[in-house]
């Protein structure tokens, strides 16, 4: 696809959107989702593009927000997650959706949500790491039986990693990617996706950052957790890996990484041990995510034909480390 019929897709996808907003705001006054928007009849309020992705496209009107999920979405799969978001053992854990008829636009799902206040990334003493551990936990706590009949899918962290250097791999030559082809090759079958995960599991959110908390209701609510795309059943240490994996790296700081880990661990999270070393259990997911990470940064950089910036150079010299300690993951100073 050309470089203008990706902007002419995306366009209408945001215009569709758009109405799928106003719609889930005012449902009695907004037009129907056909053509294109027109003025909100109902408030006069500004519609603001959230997020403009491959992987999902977000408008906001209000307090509603409509979101177009990947095209590849698997439709039983996000109907389940979707279920789940709304089930009252996460009441107070995630962001429920608002109750809408399903609806596609392009091929791709759309949800409806309540607008919720996000991470002020311009504060980073603010950060909420304790409140995103407790939610992690609680999440972690939640038993599967207890969901059922749902079939919640298995948690997409092997996957996404395969993915990852698959895009790398598919992006040509460049000299970083031998160091992530390495810390790539010792990490178990499993964690490559290439065997299955080790039985049982938790339920997940599969894609933690602080990006996905908002404060509900808007602006000073409690923190919950947002985005589904991910959530799935798998090993609760793959939700501790990204920041396990900037702490190591040196990208995140001590303090905050003792303030995340103590939270997760007053809540009772069972990802890793209540008190002593966590590294035994955060090491397979730490690295894979690291590696995951570093993969997406080399393609980036190949397709765009730009050198790698400071950040996406760590994760490169942190899969060069890897590469040579297999079974461990250096993790810096002693938490």
């Amino acid at each position: 696809m050309t470089t203008s019929a990706t902007t002419a897709t995306t366009a209408s996808v945001v215009r569709a959107l758009t109405v799928a907003a106003r719609h889930a705001a005012h449902p009695d006054t907004a037009r129907p989702p056909t053509g294109p928007p027109h003025p909100c009849r109902a408030c006069g309020r500004d519609e603001t593009v959230l997020a403009d992705r491959s992987d999902g496209v977000v408008v906001r009107h209000g307090a509603a927000v409509a979101k177009a999920h990947a095209p590849a979405t698997d439709p039983a799969g996000h109907r389940a997650r979707l279920t789940v978001a709304a089930h009252p053992l996460l009441a107070g854990i995630l962001l429920p959706p608002l109750p809408a008829a399903p609806r596609h636009i392009a091929g791709r799902p759309v949800t409806t949500w309540p607008y919720g206040s996000p991470v002020d990334p311009d504060r980073p003493d603010d950060a909420p790491w304790e409140a995103a551990a407790t939610l992690l936990a609680r999440l972690h706590a939640v038993p599967p039986a207890a969901l059922a009949p749902l079939s919640v899918p298995p948690v997409r962290g092997p996957l996404k990693a395969a993915q990852a250097l698959s895009r790398m791999r598919a992006a040509g030559h460049h000299p970083a990617a031998a160091d992530v082809e390495r810390a790539w090759a010792g990490l178990p079958a499993w964690a490559r996706g290439e065997a299955p995960a080790p039985a049982g599991g938790a339920l997940c959110h599969g894609d933690l950052h602080l990006g996905q908390l908002v404060r509900h209701p808007a602006t000073d609510g409690p923190w919950l957790l947002i985005d589904v795309d991910d959530l799935g059943l798998g090993d609760a240490a793959w939700d501790l890996a990204r920041p396990a994996a900037w702490y190591a790296a040196g990208l995140l700081a001590p303090d905050e990484w003792r303030r995340f880990l103590g939270a997760y661990r007053a809540a009772g999270g069972p990802a890793v041990p209540p008190a002593g070393d966590p590294w035994p259990r955060l090491d397979v997911a730490a690295r894979a995510l690291t590696v995951q990470t570093a993969a997406l940064a080399v393609a980036k950089s190949a397709e765009q034909g730009r050198e790698l910036d400071e950040v996406e150079g760590t994760m490169i010299e942190s899969c060069a480390r890897i590469a040579v300690l297999p079974t461990e993951l250096a993790a810096g100073p002693s938490s």
